[in-house]
């Protein structure tokens, strides 16, 4: 089975590199592109069942910087 982590900076925290794709599109005339946030997905192959809660101390522990980060687990 694999479970998809997705990690993305948290709302209040600037994004510089998202903020540099931005620039980049609207300069290519992409002027219709509001905003974009860098993330990053972890793909993990699982070798049978995992409690969520095990998953989820993997990404705050691993994963994610918890003071800047947040975590969405998906199936």
């Amino acid at each position: 089975m694999k479970v998809f982590i997705n990690v993305r900076l948290k709302d209040a925290v600037l994004d510089p590199q998202g903020a540099a794709v931005k620039d980049i599109l609207t300069r290519a005339g992409y002027d219709f592109v509001k905003d974009v946030r860098q993330n990053k997905l972890f793909e993990i192959e699982l070798n049978g069942e995992t409690a969520p809660v095990q998953l989820s101390e993997i990404a705050d522990k691993f994963l994610a910087n918890p003071i800047i980060e947040e975590f969405k687990i998906s199936r």
